[in-house]
């Protein structure tokens, strides 16, 4: 979140989804390496990663609203499109960055459309969705119902993977895909707008205690950085830990 003050509530949510993440990749790489027999396409730890993933899209479009919020005291409307416009670019690219990286590294399965895509393309359109304000919460909503029940369920090139139609056979490691997404995204915007009016808390946060307050936000701040380079060290700790060569 941009601005001169960050709401610690915001940063300690965001660091449980950082640590959330990390556990689940954690499980993920020994399932997907064949170390342990662990069912991560289904059942608990499918619905911890739609949860992660959620709490991380939330968050994003609460973030926008705020700091697009107190852009507006300062800047017009080009200055603040162009923020906007910059820090989605900025996130995009990083995604085509992990594109790159999984590809080298796995070749199959490599992130097409990933987490940080799909944020990095929300902050850019959802600022055009900035003035429909708490609206865009039943419009996530009914966003979601869209992608799960319609666009999911048909077949498409793999050009159109991103926003939600894939052909049969397709797999990735990590596909967040507009269709149901960025209705999470918008939904965190309607959410923003009804708890940060004007870029404003005006209701009380319940007390924290400091320490686990301190711990969760830290990861929280930084959550982007821990993003880029958790996987190489969740692997190379595994590589130590079992004997398994997985990077080098």
């Amino acid at each position: 979140m941009n601005g001169s003050t960050r709401y610690e509530e915001i940063d300690v949510i965001r660091g449980i989804a950082v640590f959330m993440m990390v556990i689940f990749h954690a499980v993920f790489d020994l399932s997907f390496f064949g170390i342990s027999a662990i069912e991560v396409s289904t059942g608990f730890w499918r619905s911890f990663a739609l949860a992660t993933a959620s709490l991380f899209l939330l968050l994003a479009g609460i973030s926008l609203t705020i700091s697009d919020a107190r852009a507006g005291k300062k800047h017009d409307v080009p200055h603040r499109f162009l923020r906007s416009l910059k820090r989605g670019a900025t996130i995009f690219g990083l995604g085509l960055l992990v594109t790159l990286a999984t590809w080298l590294y796995l070749k199959e399965g490599y992130v097409i459309f990933g987490i940080l895509h799909l944020i990095g393309i929300s902050i850019i359109l959802g600022w055009f969705f900035l003035r429909l304000g708490k609206w865009n919460l039943p419009l996530g909503i009914a966003w979601i119902i869209t992608g799960v029940a319609i666009v999911s369920q048909i077949r498409g090139p793999l050009a159109l993977a991103w926003i939600g139609m894939y052909p049969g056979g397709f797999s990735s490691v990590d596909y967040t895909p507009l269709f149901p997404w960025f209705g999470v995204f918008l939904a965190g915007i309607g959410l923003g707008t009804l708890l940060y009016p004007g870029g404003k808390r005006e209701w009380q946060v319940p007390r924290l205690n400091e320490p686990i307050a301190r711990a969760l936000a830290f990861p929280g701040r930084h959550s982007l950085i821990i993003y880029l380079v958790h996987q190489p060290v969740i692997l190379f700790i595994i590589q130590l830990t079992t004997g398994t060569r997985l990077l080098f």
